[in-house]
């Protein structure tokens, strides 16, 4: 693709003087990546300032430099440049990208799926429903990127710009016409998503998280917002009647609404629910016909992920046939309330919940479906919002019988200052503090008698664990099953 044609989706601060076209190699907003004939985007980051890499991205091969803010001491030695300003890199990033690779998802149905929990889960529900109605999707989330027969580890819950579009160019390639996709508040707030064009999406709901980046609550919303508010006019949007932030979103869409839940009136809901610690049954109420579902998935925030699912399914055009048996066949979501087999009489589930609302419900929930005692561990992530972690060590302390505090990923953070934060939201005295996690985890399955549950919570589907200077790798399911298997655990 030609420079002009690329750069025709761009909003300038001033139109450029003149231009020298060249066939265009590539784009990218790292310098160390720029080839000869490469679109180099300087990009205002949260730890660097890509206009201070423009010299070098020059004499590594840029021919074009795209540049938001006013620019000094540049290097014109590496022959002819354009130097093209625009009101905001990020957003250009994204459209560039779009561009370049042929905007590939204005031919795959994509379906953006946004909120603080639930995300993961419904993205493998709709995956299955899809699946049992004879397509062949592609997902993009937090546990993977997966198509035909390719996985993509993550990253991120939603990739970069860049990687965004060449993995929607080759989903296009494969001739796939879905895409799931988790779409993150960063992303959003970044403009990740820019140049995606959605054919509907899905609101889960909206608690304290990420409060590191977005300072309030107010801008998370307003970045989950963005979503619905860009969606195109004959896109439809699913959202949680049952969330106050799903009901303001109801007004700043145009789409076509469809909503779910379980205690306001709704278009898609849950009655006659009974809650058992091997499965979930309920009553599905749809505008069409009443659907008893039998589901593997425990616990009342699933029932809330199965309405989402199906809601969605059935904006789509499909029908029960294929949505009961694709949902009711979905044994489990890596990392959900994944259950370890332990054959001791107790049950351990990982789960990745990592905020207080989201330790709150699963242990609301695995407390309706236990008469024995509830042992939860957990830690908190390091670099992340510190404001969390002393209401999550009183979630856990309040609900649970037992807390184990231990680290989850410290990063760069003294792993005992954050135990310190938990703790002091604590006001029971039925908590241990094991900082070394295979130890936390030993610990937790040492207090299990029979009719116990414990959860480790926190990680999830997470193989790894960041340290300082290391990451080292870690699954809390492996490190279980390992501790269930030694005699003297």
């Amino acid at each position: 693709m030609r420079l002009e044609q690329l750069i025709k989706v761009l909003d300038y601060c001033k139109p450029p003087s003149g231009i020298y076209d060249f066939q265009v190699k590539g784009i990218d907003c790292n310098s160390n990546n720029i080839l000869e004939g490469f679109v180099f985007v300087a990009i205002k980051g949260n730890n660097e300032d890509g206009h201070k890499f423009i010299n070098e991205a020059i004499c590594r091969g840029a021919k074009a430099v795209i540049f938001q803010s006013p620019l000094q001491k540049l290097n014109h030695s590496a022959g002819r440049v354009n130097f093209i300003r625009v009101k905001d890199t990020r957003g250009a990033l994204a459209k560039l990208a779009s561009q370049f690779y042929g905007n590939p998802s204005k031919q795959i149905k994509t379906v953006g799926i946004t909120g603080t929990n639930g995300k993961t889960t419904v993205s493998y529900l709709i995956e299955a429903i899809l699946k049992e109605a004879g397509k062949n999707p592609a997902v993009i989330g937090t546990v993977n990127y997966r198509f035909k027969n390719k996985i993509i580890p993550s990253k991120n819950t939603t990739p970069g710009a860049l990687e965004l579009q060449s993995i929607f160019s080759q989903i296009r390639k494969e001739g796939l016409d879905y895409a799931i996709m988790e779409v993150s508040s960063h992303a959003l707030s970044q403009d990740r998503t820019e140049g995606i064009s959605f054919h509907s999406a899905i609101f889960t709901n909206l608690t304290q998280d990420h409060l590191d980046y977005h300072k309030t609550l107010q801008n998370y919303f307003k970045a989950k917002s963005k979503l619905f508010k860009n969606i195109r006019l004959r896109a439809f949007a699913v959202i949680n009647n049952d969330d106050a932030y799903g009901r303001k979103l109801k007004r700043l869409t145009g789409a076509r609404v469809v909503t779910y839940g379980i205690e306001n009136k709704s278009d898609i809901s849950a009655q006659d629910i009974k809650l058992d610690i091997s499965h979930t049954e309920f009553l599905l109420v749809s505008p069409r016909e009443k659907v008893k579902f039998r589901t593997k998935l425990i616990g009342r925030h699933n029932i809330y992920n199965i309405l989402a699912a199906t809601s969605w399914a059935l904006g789509n055009g499909l029908d029960f046939s294929t949505i009961k048996p694709a949902i009711e066949n979905l044994h489990h979501v890596p990392g959900r309330l994944e259950e370890i087999n332990t054959k001791r009489g107790f049950v351990v589930f990982v789960d990745y919940a990592h905020t207080e609302d989201a330790l709150m419900k699963v242990i609301k929930s695995l407390r309706q479906i236990t008469a024995g005692r509830i042992i939860v561990m957990f830690g908190c992530g390091g670099e992340r919002d510190k404001t969390k972690r002393p209401k999550m060590g009183r979630v856990a302390s309040e609900l649970a019988d037992y807390a184990i505090i231990t680290s989850d990923n410290p990063r760069s953070e003294d792993p005992q200052d954050i135990i310190d934060d938990i703790i002091s939201g604590i006001k029971r005295n039925n908590f241990f503090v094991v900082p070394e996690r295979k130890e936390a985890i030993r610990k937790s399955l040492s207090l299990a008698k029979s009719g116990d549950i414990v959860l480790l919570a926190g990680k999830g589907h997470e193989n790894y664990q960041i340290f300082r200077d290391k990451t080292i790798h870690f699954d809390d399911r492996e490190v279980a099953r390992e501790c269930l298997g030694q005699r003297n655990y």
